[in-house]
């Protein structure tokens, strides 16, 4: 196994505004969160602390995508495990924020003053009063009641509309919901703004958020989602490209938003419809085999049902999640046990050993020999993803390698080690994501 395979998990996005002549389009440079680069680096953690730090977060994040009633809203997103940061500017005159990115959550927010309770923040708190133009949304109004009956509430006295999350780790964010201009800096030209997008100004948060962020940047599907408010602005079209190599080689990753973004006309791009589901928040697609080498294996875990004959019938449609948050790839626990098999099977030149941390199910072991490690390709509807052994497997130490897949009996989850050099396109539109296979680590600003 090549000594590249990295770990690619937490990034913070640093703006540029693409020279496309298309206004409807511009390119977002990312930085992994290892990098000297970037504001969270920590020059004494070692490549093992990294990975397993990250495969905690994959594993409790999947948690959150279990839709269950509750009294607040619970979120794609725990508290400090976000897999990814954004910088941007909110108010007039605006004041920059970093916040973590998350395309499992919707409604955007931020820390306000005055706090009734706040955590440490490293960067200046949003003082509403000091913006020309922050308004807050009255009890009645169509933003307000956008968000879900467990997720709002109402400041009689004022009228002013209340939103309540909390999260998996007992995180928590309570405030007003208002609008302001959000804008994205440019570090050649002027800042794109968006007058009137929706938030959540937060004067009560606590619980395990990293002193680096302000707040959250909702990235999912939702009517409130920061991607859904732009909507026209970007021809409902997004796409990120990530780059193995960004977590030690100062490689660069990219999200774009815009008309240029998706992927369309070469032979090389695949795509796969997104399916409508609640909650809507979730990019949701439809997984119906995974092959190891030359075996296809039905995908056959509670989201099939066996036709009298004992073969499998279609897919439910919207069986996995794509996430770009989650590191791992979680799949239902009742098809990981063939498809476990089957690569321990086409494994050559290595043993199967455990996972010193037991966090990962299918480690091997090769001493001095060199790991032969099979090809596997993921077959969504309509869209068969080969995928290399960087997004299957992960390397743990010098001689051992670990299957970056795990079983789960919750939600299934194709995270972003799979997604690794390919820029995955979103049209919104169309109602399709793409998959286009490229090295990341070039130059991708459009």
């Amino acid at each position: 196994m090549a000594n590249t395979i990295l770990l690619v998990t937490l990034f913070f996005f640093s703006m540029t505004l693409s020279s496309s002549t298309n206004p409807k389009h511009f390119t977002l440079e990312l930085i992994h969160r290892d990098s000297p680069q970037s504001p969270l680096y920590n020059p004494q953690t070692t490549l093992t602390d990294r990975l397993n730090a990250a495969f905690l977060r994959s594993i409790s994040r999947s948690r959150r995508f279990n839709h269950q009633p509750q009294t607040d809203l619970q979120s794609g997103l725990i508290g400090a495990g976000g897999e990814f940061f954004m910088s941007i500017t909110i108010g007039t005159p605006p004041v920059n924020v970093l916040a973590i990115a998350d395309t499992g959550s919707d409604l955007t927010w931020v820390q306000c003053k005055p706090c009734q309770q706040c955590y440490k923040e490293n960067g200046p708190i949003f003082d509403s009063k000091k913006s020309s133009t922050y308004k807050s949304e009255t009890c009645d109004s169509r933003n307000c009641n956008a968000l879900s009956t467990n997720e709002r509430g109402c400041d009689e006295a004022k009228g002013v509309c209340k939103y309540r999350y909390s999260y998996g780790d007992r995180s928590f964010t309570r405030g007003d919901v208002a609008t302001e201009t959000i804008s994205i800096g440019s570090a050649s030209g002027s800042p794109v703004s968006f007058p009137g997008t929706v938030f959540g100004c937060g004067y009560n948060n606590g619980g395990n958020f990293d002193e680096t962020g302000s707040g959250i940047i909702g990235l999912g599907g939702g009517q409130l989602s920061l991607i859904s408010q732009l909507g026209s602005s970007i021809s409902n079209k997004f796409s990120y490209c990530l780059s193995h190599k960004s977590s030690t080689m100062n490689g660069t990753s990219v999200i774009n938003l815009g008309t240029s973004s998706i992927p369309s006309g070469a032979s090389s791009v695949i795509s796969t419809p997104l399916v409508d589901k609640d909650p809507q928040t979730y990019y949701y697609l439809t997984l119906e085999a995974i092959s190891v080498g030359n075996t296809k294996i039905p995908y056959t875990g509670t989201t099939y049902y066996p036709n009298d004959d004992g073969a499998s019938s279609a897919a439910t449609k919207g069986n996995i999640i794509i996430d770009s948050g989650t590191t791992l790839t979680l799949l239902e626990s009742g098809f990981y046990d063939r498809f476990g098999a089957a690569v321990e099977e086409s494994v050559t030149g290595a043993k199967r050993v455990s996972d010193p941390q037991g966090l990962l199910s299918h480690c091997f072991k090769s001493g001095s020999a060199e790991i032969g490690l099979p090809e596997i390709t993921v077959h969504f509807s309509g869209a068969d993803v080969r995928l290399s052994a960087l997004n299957a497997f992960v390397k743990v130490s010098e001689d051992m390698v670990c299957l970056s897949m795990i079983p789960t009996t919750e939600v299934a989850i194709y995270g972003n080690f799979a997604q690794m050099d390919f820029l995955v396109g979103y049209d919104l539109e169309a109602r399709r994501v793409s998959f286009q296979r490229m090295d990341c680590s070039a130059d991708l600003l459009m």
